[in-house]
């Protein structure tokens, strides 16, 4: 059987991935070893290594990284630390094809790692642009680092073909997160509110704010900013979840506490786990915040989204998506606008441009079928002109 390895080093792109490796253990000539790192072994963020324990995976490896601190020098350690864990792992484990996700520094190291072992790498999401995230940058030496690409759409693939690699290898799959949409049942807004200590009686926004790592000395103020506004919104709840563990995540984590201890209509939720993350962005009225869920899964539910600042900057994005400046009266009026009734009629027929929910089928048949032969060595292939 064909081994192929999968790291996963967080909530997001767990929630990612989550079709994709269903669909690898169904298969019968495929065989899943699952690397689990980063924030999914830390209780701060959730402990969330028993979500993927609870849907019935196999864990081959844990690789520990310390994510005790948010500051640069913090993450450059982090990353040297977990190349060499991951080293180790590989070492164990062999796979014929090792699968990443996204731009994170975590699944950076984790594919660095692979290469002296002459692992052939399979990256999901390469071609995208975030121009405000040090993540622009980890995803685009992803792709160099990698021999097979899953596009999430025609442009993204475009884009890869134009950094030098041969079209064969490039595969317009859609996005597997939205493969959940389709198979997953969603729970009841009562279930939410009994699972997640929330309160759903009103219309309620859902916020998701992580930190903007190439304008990390002004986190402070962008959150500030967006909680000001949020703060006068009057027959709405407010739902918040967790940044991520990039730099400036700590600020933003103490404010939004802060923010939720002194208000009776909002909320803190620590981790959704994807079926109830995907199941509060179903009931909120809006979105706010700059997380990529705003940009990938909101539109497949006709959902406002607020996204503030240059975050997601490059990115497609459907016609439910807001863009707005960091300043308080941008960020309220955005907010304005996404809770008219006008804005969400005007969504009606809404197509989300990120696929047709069937991505996982395409992802793995090339990973079953693709001659290993064929994957190495690597030839730059020369644009046309």
């Amino acid at each position: 059987m064909r081994q192929i390895g999968v790291v996963t080093t967080s909530r997001a792109d767990y929630g990612l991935l989550l079709p994709v490796l269903k669909r690898i253990r169904a298969s019968r000539d495929l065989a899943l070893q699952l690397f689990v790192s980063g924030t999914h072994l830390s209780a701060r963020h959730g402990m969330t290594m028993r979500e993927i324990e609870a849907d019935g995976f196999a864990i081959a490896a844990r690789v520990p990284l310390p994510l005790g601190g948010n500051t640069p020098e913090a993450v450059a350690k982090a990353m040297g630390r977990a190349t060499s864990s991951f080293a180790g792992v590989y070492k164990r484990f062999r796979p014929d094809i090792l699968l990443v996700l996204g731009d994170r520094f975590e699944m950076h190291a984790a594919a660095a790692a692979a290469v002296p072992f002459g692992i052939p790498l399979a990256h999901i999401h390469g071609g995208e642009i975030t121009l405000g995230a040090m993540d622009d940058q980890f995803r685009h030496s992803l792709t160099k680092l990698s021999h097979l690409h899953f596009a999430a759409t025609k442009e993204y693939a475009g884009r890869i073909i134009g950094m030098g690699e041969e079209p064969w290898r490039v595969t317009v799959s859609g996005a597997p997160g939205l493969d959940n949409l389709r198979t997953m049942r969603l729970l009841s807004k009562r279930q939410l509110e009994k699972s997640y200590g929330i309160d759903l009686s009103m219309p309620a926004i859902l916020i998701t704010f992580h930190p903007v790592t190439l304008e990390q000395d002004n986190t402070e103020i962008y959150i500030d900013h967006l909680l000001e506004p949020l703060g006068r919104l009057s027959g709405c709840h407010l739902v918040f979840t967790a940044p991520n563990a990039d730099p400036g995540a700590s600020a933003i984590r103490k404010r939004i506490l802060r923010f939720v201890g002194s208000s009776e209509r909002a909320f803190f939720v620590e981790n959704f786990g994807t079926q109830g993350y995907l199941s509060m962005m179903a009931l909120a009225a809006a979105m706010a915040g700059n997380s990529s869920s705003g940009i990938l899964e909101a539109a497949s539910f006709r959902l406002p989204v607020v996204n503030i600042g240059t975050r997601q900057e490059g990115r497609t994005r459907g016609r439910n998506v807001i863009d707005t400046g960091y300043g308080s009266r941008q960020i309220g009026a955005a907010l304005d606008k996404a809770l008219s009734k006008e804005f969400r009629a005007s969504l009606r027929g809404l197509k989300n441009p990120y696929g047709d929910g069937k991505a996982a089928s395409r992802i793995v048949s090339v990973l079953r079928d693709t001659r290993l032969d064929r994957l190495a060595p690597k030839r730059f292939c020369e644009p046309p002109r």
